[in-house]
């Protein structure tokens, strides 16, 4: 199964995933994304969030 991975280290908080996919991100205390939601991980959104994020913080990974 399949889960979102946003890389902490990685993400700068531009709000690109937020503003395109609210159904799977959010802005933690910290003011970085996090996912929020690993259910509908086909949809049109999260592709886009992911292909939007700048720094390429976010993937799609196998749970271990």
């Amino acid at each position: 199964m399949k889960k979102i991975v946003v890389n902490d280290e990685a993400c700068i908080g531009c709000g690109a995933c937020v503003s395109i996919d609210p159904e799977h991100f959010e802005f933690n205390d910290e003011g970085l994304s996090h996912a929020t939601n690993n259910e509908n991980l086909e949809s049109a959104d999260l592709a886009s969030a992911i292909s939007a994020c700048p720094t390429s913080a976010i993937s799609l990974e196998e749970e271990e």
